[in-house]
Parts: C-alpha cells; sequence; structure tokens
C-alpha cells in the first residue's frame, strides 16, 4: 500500500498559551487514517494585542511528530518506506525572517492575529484616496488589514535592526509558515528550497492574484525588496527532497479543507472551526471581488500546468479562542466538554451576548478598532448562560459571513458543510444550524484540512499515488444537524447579535506617543479632565464659605 502524510501546524484549541504541531499518515486508497501524533509548542504574548511563537521550536516539533509518528508505524507494521509524500498546511499569514547563511530567525514569529501592526494600518489607510482601506483588493482580493503579511514584514524591518542589517547585506529571507518549514527540510543553509505556494502567496497582500505572481508595485507601496520573497509554487508539487529522510518527498497545501471536504465544484463551501472560522465558497477559475466584505483569494492550484481555483472567504479571527479564554482567563471550565454541558444545562443564553472582537473584527467588518463586549445582563444571568452565549457567538459569526456570501453569490447555500476541532461539540453543531435554518453537514473526521493536504500531495505529478477523480473519491460518512426553531426566533437571536456588535465598534484607537509612552494622563480624556478641574474648584469654594462662615461667628 502507498501512504501519504503530511504536517500540520494547528492551534490548540482549549490551552491559551499552547499550540499543537500535527502529524497524520492516510491510506492513499481509501483515505483511512492510519497513525497520528502531535506536540505542544509555546506561544508567547509579550504585550497587550503582541501573539508570537518561535520558529525553531515549531521546526524541533516537527522534527518530533515525524519521528514519533513513524514510530507508530512500525508498531503497526507498516513499512515507513510506503510514505510517498509530506503534505503541509499552516497558519497562512504568520511571518518569519531568518538569516539563509546559518538558518537562524532574526525574530520571533508573528502570528497571524498579532495587533501590533494597527498604527501602520492606520497610517496607510489615511493615505490612501479617500482613506479605502480596499484601496489594494483590485490586485490582493484582501483589504488592509493587521491580518496579512506585509504589514507584519514591514514592522519587523522597521523595528528589528537585525532584520534590517540582514535585508542590506542580502542575507534575509522571508516567509510564512510553510515556506520556513520546506526551506528547512529541503536542507536549510545548504540546500533549501525557498517557495511557498498560490494559497499562501495570495495572504501576502504583496501578491497579485491575477497574474499568480509576486507584484513589483504592492511590493514598492509596502516598500519590501523582492529578492527575499520566496519563489511561487502550485499547491501540488514536489519540491525537493526531505533532507531528514530521503525516502520522502515533499509536497504543499493549504487551502486543504476544500479538497478534503471534496469542494471541487464552483459553489460549493465549507467552515473550519478552530482558533478562528474560515467559510469559503468555491468560485471557480475566475477570482470573484466581493462587495460585502468577504476575500478574494487563491483557493487551490493542483499543478504547475492546471488553472488556479479561487474562492470567497470570511475569516473570524476568535472561535475556539473564545473557550480558552473561558478556561484560562476566566476560569468557568476546566476542559472544552464542560462548556457544552454548561450551555446545554440552560439551554439559552437568557439574553446575554458576547461579542469576542479580542483581535478586533475580522470579515465582513474589517474592524481592528473594535473590541470584546459581553451586554444584555441581568441578576440573573450565571456562568452557564455566558458559557451559551460564547458557543452562539460562534454561530453568529458565521451566519454573518454566510449572509455575506450568499450577497455576493447570489445562490444561498443549502446546507453548509464543516470541519474542524469544534466540530465534536454537538450543541454548537445545532445551533449553527438553528442559526443558519440550514443544515449543517459535518463529515465522521473533523479534520479534513489534514486529509486534503494528504490528498493533494498525493495526486502531484511524480508522486500520484491519490487520485482526484470524482469517479475514484472515497465516499465520506457524515452527521447532519437539522434547524430545530422557527425563523423568526433565529432572526430575533440574530438581530440582538448585530445589535451587540455595534456597540463593539469603534472601541479602540492608537494612543498618541510621548517621549515613547502613550499618554496616561488623566487630562488626556476631556470629559474627566472637566471633571477633576471642577471637583478642584468645588473643594476651594467650599473652603472659602467655610471660612467667612467662621470670622462672621468670631465677629
Amino acid at each position: 500500500q502507498n501512504y501519504t502524510r503530511f504536517e500540520k501546524f494547528i492551534p490548540n484549541r482549549f490551552h491559551q498559551k499552547k499550540f499543537h504541531i500535527q502529524s497524520n499518515v492516510f491510506n492513499a486508497k481509501t483515505a483511512e487514517l492510519l497513525s497520528h501524533h502531535q506536540v505542544e509548542i509555546q506561544q508567547s504574548f509579550p504585550k497587550e494585542g503582541w501573539v508570537e511563537e518561535d520558529p525553531k521550536e515549531i521546526l524541533q516539533s516537527v522534527y518530533e511528530c515525524m519521528d514519533r509518528t513513524c514510530e507508530k508505524l512500525t508498531q503497526l507494521n507498516i513499512d515507513i518506506s510506503n510514505i510517498k509524500a509530506i503534505g503541509v498546511t499552516n497558519q497562512r499569514e504568520t511571518t518569519i525572517v531568518w538569516d539563509k547563511e546559518t538558518g537562524e530567525p532574526f525574530y520571533n514569529a508573528i502570528v497571524w492575529l498579532d495587533l501590533r501592526t494597527q498604527s501602520t494600518v492606520e497610517r496607510l489607510i489615511n493615505r490612501t484616496p479617500g482613506r479605502n482601506k480596499n484601496h489594494l483588493k483590485h490586485k490582493t482580493g484582501l483589504p488592509i488589514s493587521t491580518y496579512f503579511s506585509a504589514v507584519k514584514l514591514r514592522w519587523l524591518m522597521d523595528n528589528v535592526e537585525e532584520v534590517r542589517r540582514a535585508i542590506l547585506s542580502h542575507r534575509a529571507l522571508f516567509g510564512t509558515v510553510d515556506s520556513w518549514l520546506i526551506w528547512c527540510l529541503t536542507g536549510g543553509e545548504k540546500s533549501g528550497v525557498h517557495c511557498t505556494d498560490v494559497t499562501n502567496a495570495s495572504r501576502t497582500m504583496l501578491f497579485n492574484i491575477h497574474s499568480l505572481d509576486w507584484d513589483p508595485d504592492l511590493c514598492k507601496y509596502f516598500d519590501i525588496p523582492m529578492e527575499i520573497l520566496p519563489k511561487v509554487r502550485s499547491s501540488s508539487e514536489i519540491y525537493g527532497v526531505n533532507y531528514i529522510s530521503p525516502d520522502f518527498t515533499q509536497i504543499l497545501l493549504w487551502s486543504a479543507a476544500l479538497v478534503g471536504q471534496m469542494c471541487f465544484q464552483d459553489g460549493q463551501a465549507k467552515n473550519t472551526y478552530g482558533t478562528g472560522c474560515f467559510l469559503l465558497r468555491n468560485t471557480g477559475p475566475k477570482p470573484v471581488m466581493s462587495d460585502h466584505g468577504l476575500l478574494t483569494t487563491v483557493a487551490y492550484k493542483l499543478g504547475r500546468d492546471k488553472p488556479a481555483c479561487y474562492a470567497l472567504e470570511g475569516s473570524v479571527a476568535i472561535a475556539g479562542a473564545v473557550v480558552r479564554w473561558l478556561k484560562d482567563n476566566l476560569g468557568i471550565i476546566q476542559t472544552s466538554t464542560e462548556l457544552e454541558k454548561l450551555a446545554a444545562g440552560v439551554g439559552t443564553s437568557y439574553g446575554c451576548y458576547f461579542v469576542p472582537a479580542f483581535s478586533g473584527l475580522y470579515a465582513p467588518y474589517w474592524e481592528p478598532s473594535a473590541r470584546g463586549i459581553i451586554c444584555g445582563l441581568t441578576q440573573f444571568t450565571n456562568k452557564s448562560h455566558l458559557a451559551f452565549a460564547a458557543l452562539e457567538a460562534v454561530c453568529f459569526q458565521t451566519r454573518e459571513i454566510l449572509d455575506a456570501m450568499n450577497q455576493d453569490s447570489g445562490i444561498p447555500l443549502s446546507q453548509l458543510q464543516v470541519d474542524g476541532g469544534m466540530t465534536s461539540n454537538k450543541l454548537l453543531m445545532q445551533l449553527q444550524a438553528d442559526i443558519l435554518c440550514i443544515p449543517v453537514v459535518k463529515p465522521s473526521m473533523p479534520e479534513t484540512t489534514a486529509l486534503g493536504a494528504a490528498m493533494a500531495a498525493g495526486a502531484a505529478e511524480g508522486v500520484s499515488v491519490w487520485s482526484l477523480s470524482p469517479e475514484d473519491l472515497s465516499e465520506v460518512t457524515s452527521e447532519k444537524f437539522e434547524p430545530q426553531i422557527n425563523p423568526e426566533e433565529s432572526e430575533f437571536r440574530y438581530a440582538r447579535w448585530k445589535k451587540a456588535v455595534q456597540r463593539a465598534m469603534n472601541w479602540e484607537t492608537t494612543e498618541p506617543v510621548v517621549n515613547g509612552k502613550a499618554d496616561a494622563s488623566i487630562f488626556s480624556s476631556v470629559p474627566l479632565g472637566f471633571y477633576v478641574l471642577g471637583s478642584m474648584f468645588m473643594l476651594i469654594g467650599a473652603k472659602y464659605i467655610a471660612g467667612q462662615c467662621v470670622l462672621s461667628r468670631c465677629d
């Protein structure tokens, strides 16, 4: 038998400061999961809104995952030489810069939901005609946002001296996590292949989604030298031989859940529930520009000579991360299953609405100034109602991007295919069906992103152990959740959610900086300043009047 495997960099859904590297091995004939292993890595938060990971820890965890997975295969009496390809799927926008001569990263990886570039984004938008955040969308398919790699790279160039010097001396390489792993696995400073695929490149704001290559005008706009960028390849081809074990061949794919969910046809869609939510709808061989706050992105390109397939995408920053927040920050639950039990115990939020805008709001608003808000509280509200509101928040955010997608396409989805770790929560899946008013279909294996990466790897020219022809694809068993409430109730709850979202808007702005520190003076707040000054005058006046009264009595 022939097998394909992949290394997947995914968030551990229920621990705020840990992430997982995960490795899986699939049977290329039956799509059966044969073996898997995962390793925890640390995530750091050096300042409020900053999120970083150690690139070397990521790499070492991949090595450990590969070793442990192969050991498990050996215990199953499976010859590891039967592994024919490695596929990679990763956080697309997370940014790394490293030294091509030594292989050392110059700085930690800046994670996709990091907010340190908010002031940079505001400056960029302010200098565009009409302060238009969609100024670059005709080329990139993306709004100007903290989410994407170009502004993270620009921050590194402006704030990390080692990066600036390395670029001037032509030693620096830039990439997202896929580029870093592939470069290291194919030989690093000795023979490493510096490349990425079209799907990852399309999330940088430096890539032209029409020409399918880096755009000189975009690079000039951000003042980023093109020589540090990886070569752009298709999503399914041989990139090089794995330096760790020449028995394996290296392949790449990101938007793999569309493949794993068999969404090969125009109009098919899926939603992945992880740290965030990512709803993608296949739009075929031509990019469709959204008028309702969605991203236009490259879904996949399954071979050098194959056409690219595009997708509309709605990205939500906080989904599973809200569960970790309830666990680690508030301490109201110990495990994710406890959240489901709490919420199921009350069956309602009792009018409580939770907008988890911890990193601002992504699609369809693209509003970095928004912040999290919990509203509708009463003395009756308890932690069970908050747990229910947290699950509803995930569903309401999905409803917002699905509505935008239906408006852009003109053809409403009749059902939603789902995947990701949170789909094991049956209450969440039922709530999602209720709030969308359409069925939700969950495959028996929730991690179809992993399966998609393996399929693309196995289907690559030169590997060819996995056929992607519709007639050859295995049937995937699934569970369907039908709506159980009437549409009027769904619309009422959704309208209340939209009202809560408006309360979360325009909460945070870039503070003025004086001598390197934000001005924390109480007089920087005009109303508070008036209040304090008024109180001082009243106190002085009261003392004066009291003094006059005493003098009168003495006379």
